[in-house]
């Protein structure tokens, strides 16, 4: 039998996810964020986050969830070119520039997401079930394109580049605008598909003799 959810902590689950997306959002570092700052901002007392969320960290889990759900949706059952629809050399690249401006439009929530105080013990960035999530996805995208022995390790490759450190650096500090990181975003997943459909020489050679630059 199918628990329904009370009205009243749906309200409340509603409040917190709301207020932690305008708390993250506005915040200078979100890494400053508390749970406390969330509760009182949601109106609710900070025993309710705890025990709806587990900790600070499952709370941003929730959040960015909520705010990607549609592109994931888009991705999964969506039509071309993020759907199932499209080729790979169309969808694997579209995919990237979407996740990189979702991440453009959230930064400090995705900063919040992928840079969180860890404890000894509790894993790293891919150990996380948002990682090990996009990592299944690409590599199911890829599969037909790069074959099974290769398509793990060039999802893992491709979503190096969507890294909100990354990201960040190049808009901060090298001054990138975002339709550039977006562009280059797409150029690159586009010039590793192609290297991906050729037949690959023996192991060691260099980028330039694999026709990569």
């Amino acid at each position: 039998m199918t628990v329904r959810e009370r009205a009243d902590a749906a309200r409340n689950r509603r409040a917190v996810l709301e207020a932690a997306s305008r708390i993250f959002a506005s915040a200078a570092d979100p890494g400053t964020v508390t749970m406390d700052d969330i509760a009182a901002e949601a109106g609710v007392g900070k025993g309710t986050l705890f025990r709806r969320f587990g900790d600070r960290a499952g709370l941003i889990r929730a959040v960015f969830d909520t705010q990607i759900s549609d592109l994931v949706k888009a991705i999964t059952s969506g039509p071309a070119p993020l759907g199932p629809s499209a080729p790979p050399r169309e969808r694997v690249p579209a995919a990237l520039d979407a996740v990189v401006a979702f991440k453009l439009q959230n930064r400090q929530l995705t900063a919040a997401l992928e840079r969180p105080d860890r404890s000894p013990g509790s894993g790293t960035l891919f150990q996380t079930p948002q990682y090990t999530t996009a990592h299944t996805l690409l590599s199911d995208m890829l599969r037909d394109l790069a074959g099974p022995g290769q398509c793990s390790w060039i999802a893992h490759a491709l979503l190096s580049i969507t890294r909100i450190d990354l990201i960040e650096h190049l808009l901060l500090n090298e001054g990138w605008p975002e339709a550039r990181i977006r562009k280059e975003t797409r150029n690159y997943a586009e010039l590793v598909l192609g290297a991906a459909a050729r037949p690959t020489g023996p192991p060691g050679l260099l980028p330039s003799e694999l026709g990569l630059s």
